[in-house]
């Protein structure tokens, strides 16, 4: 109720917020380098897709070593033989990853890791749609890429986010709180899905240089979290 009435009560001003943010935000390319790619010869190979927006691209970084990828090939290559890909594209909705799962080739996976939700909270996707494209999200991975297990990465605290102006970054923030409380509810009760909220420090060395992207440190406590928390190179 509070984020449609503050929405109506606060649009003028959130309007020209959006405006000016969008105006003045560097526009920063998504990461360089290989998204596909293998390491290790010997032993059971772990599949890794990464799949999602900016932030699985890599946005924020200039390599794809320093990016979310890189950073969890680094980690799980010495633990066995790998194999990876990247689907990531700058801008993207949880619709747009639904329609890209739907056309790109399947290669079966055993771990994917999805980024995805803080274009949806732009977009002002509204709850139902955003369930019902994660729910066809989880199909598609299961159905079309053989999915072991499914990692759900919480929407980043927009309520931080240093290129936002307050009372933007308030309401993006209070709708982004919103999405992840779907998703955690909607991926939680599932076997082969886990729901994961890393504890990013916010320090100004962690963010990109548009006060927007993760940074090479968040990016790198962001794979440290998947990899030793949730233990992502157990799947076999």
């Amino acid at each position: 109720m509070i984020y449609p009435l503050s929405g109506i009560l606060l649009g003028p001003v959130l309007l020209a917020q959006g405006r000016y943010v969008r105006r003045t935000t560097p526009r920063l390319p998504e990461a360089a380098g290989q998204r596909s790619g293998q390491m290790g010869d010997s032993g059971q190979a772990l599949r890794l897709l990464l799949v999602g927006d900016s932030a699985a691209a890599g946005v924020g970084v200039a390599r794809q070593e320093e990016a979310l990828l890189g950073q969890l090939v680094a980690g799980l290559a010495p633990l066995r033989p790998l194999h990876w890909r990247l689907l990531a594209r700058s801008g993207d909705t949880s619709a747009q990853l639904l329609a890209r799962l739907a056309s790109e080739s399947a290669d079966a996976a055993d771990a994917v890791v999805v980024s995805i939700g803080v274009n949806d909270v732009l977009a002002a996707t509204g709850r139902g749609r955003w369930c019902n494209n994660i729910s066809e999200i989880i199909r598609l991975l299961r159905e079309r890429f053989a999915a072991k297990h499914i990692y759900f990465s919480a929407l980043p605290p927009m309520h931080a986010f240093p290129a936002l102006p307050q009372p933007l970054r308030w309401w993006l923030g209070l709708r982004a709180r919103q999405l992840n409380t779907e998703l955690r509810q909607l991926v939680e009760p599932l076997a082969d899905c886990s729901y994961v909220q890393v504890p990013y420090t916010l320090h100004p060395a962690a963010i990109a240089e548009d006060g927007f992207h993760p940074g090479a440190a968040a990016y790198r406590e962001w794979a440290r979290h998947l990899i030793n928390d949730v233990g992502l190179g157990c799947c076999d």
